[in-house]
């Protein structure tokens, strides 16, 4: 997880505005395939849970994860190029429902070098969702 660690300048902002129904088509034309590509081990385990539940939920809950994917790569200047990964950076709650950014491998030591902490909003409605990625330069160690 990536904490917040005191006051930083921001380093980087990206966002993504999304039609649901975009990843409603991709979803119904890959399913599963779709889902391991995109999501990361604990967004698959919510969005399987959120999907048998109420489908509709469960699209939305990809299209948020696939938007706040896009806006992180945009705040870190890397787009889909490696170390970025859809998989390797999955957004997560916390207890209370606050999003948060979990990063894993190689990812996670590329951006740990360049970047402080990474700060995620999402919001949907029924027809579309929007994430707000941004994060702080790194800051110096004492």
């Amino acid at each position: 997880m990536i904490a917040h660690s005191g006051p930083g300048n921001i380093a980087g902002i990206g966002v993504d505005l999304l039609r649901v129904d975009r990843i409603e088509q991709v979803f119904a034309r890959h399913g599963q395939k779709f889902i391991r590509r995109i999501l990361g081990p604990e967004e698959i385990e919510k969005f399987q849970r959120r999907y048998q539940r109420d489908p509709r939920r469960g699209i939305r809950f990809l299209a948020t994860r696939f938007a706040a994917k896009e806006a992180f790569s945009k705040a870190i200047g890397l787009g889909m190029h490696s170390p970025m990964a859809w998989s390797r950076m999955q957004t997560l709650n916390e207890a209370g429902g606050r999003p948060v950014v979990r990063l894993s491998e190689p990812l996670a030591s590329w951006y740990h070098q360049r970047f402080g902490a990474a700060h995620v909003s999402i919001t949907d409605e029924s027809d579309s969702v929007v994430a707000f990625v941004m994060v702080e330069t790194l800051t110096p160690k004492p």
